[in-house]
């Protein structure tokens, strides 16, 4: 045993499965693209930032490929992997003086300090384990690319080199899942940690952007009105706010009953002129919104993935319109969903140019400006509740 570490658990486990994810909203996870690029750093800022209100967990992970004496980095290695008893091992960090990684989480605040050495295929046995250390409500700080295929996290960041053009596999696996790539030159990052708030037990990311929300739609296929469905007993515009809040500067609903939404506490954006569509909605919300990026969701999207919205917020720097696609397995036409797209306000002119000329489409706008589509990998999440039945099969599937 190394001097400063206790050991705490050591076991051994079967194999898993990838699609158990266990949701951890009070975990800030951190991962990287390479070695010696500025994660250890972040999460020691993050722990010194938040650490003096709360007792804040430091964990750091090593995802072990195989047990087969070789260095996964190439070289004669340290041992770590060589020296794993068991299939995971859970190590408590008590020295704050040494330059470990751990002994720096420590040094910069933490209350707790683990450090869980795992083989990769018993990753999510493993972090069970270390939930029982730990505890389930515990908030914490773990630098692991690996521990993402098992963990949902309240946040998960992914630090790159300004100058790296390689990813190692580790993190190219799951850099999509990033909620922000944040690039580093060792020292400093292009994050405002500002914007990092921790809020009931649950690590956010408010972006520099507004949130709109189409309510303003008449529900003709669903028979009632579509916003105000309840999912868990909540109405589902409530639930789609919910996820939102705490994101972004600014959450607009736009409809043009006001006081039917009024209850939400955001303001209420009524439509220029009535019934002219979802595009006349989008045109006047984007003309109080105070910032130039705006994500737009409709009131029939129950689960927002934040993640995504983001990775749409980064790719709407070199373009006007960001909408997700899907390929469809039939007909391998492209599904388009513009009801959860990113608008710049920049491109207000053009839009309202398509409604000066009659334009009515959300599409007829994509010819006057830049448009990015981003290829959806999984498609489940993006749930849209139009009709009685879609709305039966989304309480039967267990999402709610």
């Amino acid at each position: 045993m190394k001097r400063g570490a206790k050991y705490l658990a050591c076991g051994f486990t079967a194999g898993f499965d990838y699609s158990k994810m266990i949701k951890l909203d009070g975990m800030l996870m951190i991962g990287s693209a390479g070695a010696n690029i500025g994660k250890t750093e972040l999460a020691c800022a993050l722990i010194k930032k938040f650490g003096t209100n709360r007792g804040i967990v430091g964990i750091k992970v090593t995802a072990i490929q195989a047990r087969d004496g070789k260095c996964p980095r190439g070289g004669q290695g340290c041992g770590v992997c060589s020296s794993l008893e068991g299939n995971f091992c859970i190590t408590q960090e008590t020295d704050s003086n040494s330059h470990k990684d751990t002994s720096r989480l420590l040094a910069a605040g933490a209350s707790r300090v683990f450090w869980l050495r795992v083989l990769k295929e018993q990753l999510h046995e493993a972090a069970k384990a270390l939930m029982d250390v730990i505890g389930p409500d515990a908030i914490s700080i773990c630098e692991s690319n690996s521990l993402r295929h098992v963990v949902e996290p309240g946040l998960f960041l992914v630090v790159r080199g300004c100058n790296s053009k390689i990813w190692k596999s580790s993190a190219d696996d799951v850099k999509k899942y990033a909620d922000r790539i944040v690039v580093s030159n060792g020292g400093n990052f292009d994050l405002n940690i500002d914007r990092i708030k921790l809020a009931d037990g649950k690590w956010l990311l408010q972006e520099q952007a507004s949130a709109i929300v189409m309510a303003g739609g008449h529900s003709s296929r669903m028979g009632t009105d579509k916003s105000m469905l309840r999912i868990n007993d909540v109405p589902m515009i409530e639930r789609i706010c919910e996820q939102l809040r705490g994101s972004f500067d600014q959450i607009f609903i736009s409809a043009d009953d006001v006081e039917k939404f009024a209850y939400l506490g955001f303001e209420v954006i009524p439509d220029k002129i009535p019934d002219q569509g979802p595009l006349m909605g989008i045109a006047s919300a984007l003309k109080v919104s105070d910032n130039e990026f705006n994500f737009v969701v409709a009131c029939d999207i129950p689960y927002i993935n934040l993640s995504f919205a983001r990775r749409m917020l980064t790719e709407a720097n070199e373009a006007g319109i960001v909408v997700p696609n899907e390929r469809r397995a039939t007909n391998h036409e492209p599904r388009v969903e513009p009801l959860f797209a990113v608008y710049r306000k920049s491109a207000l002119p053009a839009i309202n140019e398509v409604l000066l000329s009659g334009g009515r489409k959300i599409s007829d706008v994509f010819a006057w400006c830049r448009v990015e589509y981003i290829e959806l990998d999984d498609a489940e999440w993006l749930t849209n509740i139009n009709t009685f039945a879609d709305y039966e099969e989304f309480q039967k599937s267990g999402k709610v």
